[in-house]
């Protein structure tokens, strides 16, 4: 491994800034402390492998909110290849948001 490979942590941390930055279009909060993120991989090759789910499976961004996620974690310069995998299991709760998520809708 040379020296000038990121380290999967910080890697992952850049990640999650992105991730931050995406908006679900019908609610005001990001993807992230939505809790639509379950899970982000990233190994050694700078592959990525992102587990989500949608707040339903009728989502009206079903197919095109996964690309989006995508397309702006492999802009990241040290990311080689991103594999999204979308999962209903568990089914996405209000349980699962950020305690800044309900206090951004109002819910704590």
């Amino acid at each position: 491994m040379s020296e000038t490979n990121i380290d999967t942590n910080e890697l992952g941390e850049k990640i999650v800034k992105v991730l931050k930055t995406i908006y679900d279009p019908e609610i005001p909060v990001d993807i992230y402390e939505l809790g639509l993120i379950y899970d982000v991989f990233v190994n050694e090759d700078q592959d990525v492998k992102i587990l989500m789910t949608l707040t339903s499976p009728n989502c009206p961004v079903a197919e095109s909110l996964p690309e989006e996620i995508r397309e702006k974690v492999k802009s990241l310069d040290a990311v080689n290849d991103v594999e999204m995998e979308l999962t209903f299991d568990p089914p996405w709760s209000q349980d699962l948001m950020s305690e800044e998520a309900k206090l951004e809708l109002g819910m704590l």
